[in-house]
């Protein structure tokens, strides 16, 4: 298992230019600090799998959120905004694809979960077959579906 977790722990660390500070030992390590503290119960071993990336996926976020903050002048005196002046703090592409893919999940739930596993889970196409109970073609043609979708929706 520890083979498989630091292969995932590589796969995020890669995606992720700004994580250069971690290294897979050390995300593994966290990830399963974070697994053993939250006493979940996994149905089998894909699930747990689909856990860990994305504890890992959620590791990374909150170090870049870190060190993005600490670059901004982490712990100067904060600003009061009205609320017509709240903004998020992402990027316009970033908020336009959550958006599409919570219309994803609205238009084809299975889809969407494909899709996430895939790309946020860092699953193949077989351990997205046996997670969500399905053929792997019928992983292949959810995946080209739900990418055209996202495309189409993204340019609109």
């Amino acid at each position: 298992m520890y083979a498989e977790l630091r292969r995932l722990a590589v796969f995020h660390l890669r995606r992720e230019p700004r994580a250069r500070a971690l290294e897979p030992t050390e995300l593994v390590s966290e990830v399963y600090l974070r697994l053993a503290t939250a006493h979940l119960e996994f149905s089998d071993r894909t699930h747990f799998f689909a856990v860990a990336s994305r504890n890992m996926r959620q590791i990374l976020t909150d170090q870049a959120r870190r060190q993005s903050a600490t670059k901004r002048g982490s712990g100067e005196r904060t600003v009061e905004l009205d609320e017509t002046q709240v903004a998020t703090d992402q990027p316009p592409e970033l908020a336009a694809l959550r958006d599409a893919l919570a219309d994803l999940v609205k238009f084809d739930e299975r889809k969407a979960r494909v899709i996430a596993l895939r790309y946020f889970g860092g699953l193949t196409r077989d351990e997205i077959a046996t997670a969500c109970g399905i053929h792997a073609n019928t992983v292949s043609r959810d995946l080209r579906a739900s990418r055209a979708w996202l495309r189409c929706r993204l340019q609109m």
